[in-house]
């Protein structure tokens, strides 16, 4: 085995994502499953899509390129550039819009290409990331876009918790099912989704406070972490631990707990400081922080405490291990979301499915 790697337990993603869509199915939403934290990795999207997500969704057109060859449809969670429209055309049938510059791009770009492109209207609730925050300036655009050739309206959306930290809940997601009902009324036409958020809204299944109307959730964290992300709780029979972290040591030493010398600036441009423990055993493990981030990885072995890391240094003291550690040893380490993120994209730590 090579080190580091990020073992990822397929049947675990599965299961999870069984369960999610059980849920959601429930209560009539379909389920987008989000790709985006283990970067459109064709393996783990399969499994997705096996285990009942009715499209992959992601934020990068780069990502959705690589799923191409399943046949599901595809969207695109953030908001378009400009200058991808081409790619979101052609490699994504729904995106994401809050700006109608761009969608006459879209439209463009979709007549040239002779296809029919969807788009969702993001409404923003007050969480301050992407969507149309003045409700005048909704209906102008939805005005504008009925007129272009290419493009189909099918439904409306919001994002929520992920920049402003805005808890769902049944009055403002409710606001979204108005919103679309005056759209319907206003235009004589009919809009199929309701996109209610992320894995955030996944607690209102639970309490029976989803607004009946909404019926599409985009999922990611769920299905990777098994918890939904408005209070961080875990979802009743799901796994927390689909992706593990595993690294090798490569040195084992006692050494002082303070460093000898003047303190300046660490390899980051910051100046550290450290507590004064006298002597410790320390090991050093071959990863660092240009492929994680110190707070995102929690070891298995409790009585591991994370020193600090360089750029390609991991330093841990294991003082307290009942564990014997030497140098070619491994240890393992639960991911964060943003663990998961880190891990999959850097391309020095190698991806094990299992």
């Amino acid at each position: 085995m090579r080190y580091p790697c990020v073992e990822i337990s397929l049947d675990k993603i599965k299961h999870n994502t069984e369960k999610l869509v059980e849920l959601c199915e429930k209560n009539k939403i379909n389920v987008a499953g989000v790709t985006k934290v283990f970067c459109g990795e064709p393996k783990i999207a399969k499994i997705m899509v096996d285990g009942g997500v009715q499209i992959l969704a992601d934020s990068r057109i780069e990502n959705l390129i690589k799923l191409r060859e399943i046949e599901i449809p595809k969207m695109l969670l953030r908001l378009p550039m400009i200058s991808e429209v081409d790619d979101v055309v052609r490699y994504s049938d729904i995106s994401l819009n809050s700006e109608l510059k761009t969608i006459k791009e879209l439209s463009k770009k979709a007549v040239e290409l002779n296809k029919n492109h969807k788009i969702i209207l993001m409404i923003d609730l007050g969480d301050l990331r992407e969507g149309i925050f003045d409700e005048k300036e909704i209906f102008s655009v939805v005005s504008d876009i009925l007129n272009l050739d290419g493009i189909k309206l099918i439904g409306i959306g919001t994002n929520l918790t992920c920049y402003g930290g805005v808890i769902p809940k049944y009055e403002n997601l409710s606001r979204l099912v108005e919103i679309k009902k005056d759209i319907e009324m206003k235009f004589n036409i009919k809009l199929d989704i309701i996109s209610g958020g992320n894995s955030s809204s996944l607690y209102l299944l639970q309490t029976g406070e989803m607004p009946k109307d909404v019926n599409q959730l985009r999922l990611g964290e769920s299905i990777v972490l098994g918890r939904e992300t408005a209070f961080g709780k875990n979802i009743h029979n799901t796994y927390d631990d689909c992706f593990k972290l595993i690294v090798e040591i490569i040195e084992v030493k006692e050494k002082p707990s303070v460093p000898i010398g003047e303190i300046g600036m660490d390899a980051f441009g910051n100046k550290p400081s450290f507590v004064d423990r006298g002597i410790v055993k320390r090991a050093i493990c071959a990863i660092g922080k240009q492929d994680i981030d110190l707070g995102d990885i929690i070891p298995y072995d409790k009585n591991i405490e994370i020193l600090g890391a360089s750029s390609d240094h991991l330093i841990l003291d294991i003082t307290e291990c009942e564990n014997d550690y030497y140098v070619g040893d491994i240890i393992e380490f639960k991911l964060t979301y943003g663990g998961i993120l880190k891990v999959m994209t850097s391309e020095y730590v190698k991806k094990i499915f299992i």
